[in-house]
């Protein structure tokens, strides 16, 4: 599978691919794979996501949606984006493809053994992630680790390090929208095939953040269940990016889809 294989669909101003999780597996293993036995350098592919919050803050912050639709390939980390799809968009959204589950997915999804590393949270996290993953998954190789705290100065001195140990795979967890904004400033000095931004996602997997009940998940309700955990954090977050990405939503209805 290659990116022209893929259909788009506007969701709420924003480009976004019709994929399934198992087509999204495919493209990125493909995407490397591709890399790998091509003699000539090839761009990463950066792939973001959005789900409702993204909606919302593209539509208020002009850069924030200009960035967003800067990736290859923008994909449905939350239900709603789905649902959206389904009521007020040209194509729709085959299934949820959350970031939390695609850093999974790609190891069980495909046999190939990929080179991974891992940027972002704390160091001690990090670590952690990238260790319970290796012992989850026997073909998700680590090739480093960084924390996310480091100044814009440091950033060249990062990417020489990633570069050395050619990764197959860089997941750039530093939150919106600074990793859309490394990804993008890096696109042509990193040699690495597949770049995935992916927001907390290491915590996910290290524990420290709570996942919702399958059925909430299901039901497109892990926001409300993150809310109520940290409501200090998210709750008045989602209270007012929720109505306005639904409103946004049906303001962009039936955008004409791109390829």
């Amino acid at each position: 599978m290659t990116l022209a294989d893929i259909v788009f669909t506007q969701v709420g101003g924003l480009r976004t691919a019709c994929v399934t999780r198992k087509q999204l597996v495919e493209l990125i293993t493909a995407h490397a794979t591709r890399n790998h036995t091509s003699a000539a350098s090839i761009d990463p592919m950066l792939i973001f996501s959005t789900n409702g919050h993204s909606i919302s803050i593209a539509n208020r912050d002009k850069t924030m949606g200009a960035l967003l639709n800067q990736a290859d390939l923008l994909h449905a980390d939350g239900q709603s984006v789905v649902l959206f799809s389904r009521y007020f968009s040209e194509h729709p959204i085959p299934e949820r493809s959350a970031t939390t589950d695609m850093i999974h997915d790609v190891p069980q999804m495909s046999p190939l053994r990929l080179r991974h590393f891992l940027l972002g949270a704390k160091q001690s996290t990090v670590e952690k992630c990238a260790d319970t993953l290796a012992d989850m998954h026997s073909n998700f190789v680590i090739a480093g680790t960084h924390h996310g705290y480091f100044s814009q100065q440091q950033e060249d001195e990062l990417i020489e390090k990633i570069n050395q140990v050619r990764p197959d795979v860089l997941w750039v967890g530093l939150g919106k929208p600074k990793e859309q904004l490394f990804a993008l400033r890096h696109k042509h000095h990193l040699k690495v095939p597949v770049v995935i931004s992916c927001g907390g996602c290491f915590n996910f997997v290290t524990g420290e953040y709570k996942r919702a009940p399958q059925a909430m998940q299901e039901m497109g309700l892990e926001w409300l269940h993150r809310a109520v955990t940290e409501p200090r954090k998210l709750l008045w977050r989602y209270l007012t990016t929720n109505p306005h990405a639904v409103f946004c939503a049906v303001k962009h209805r039936h955008r004409q889809s791109l390829r």
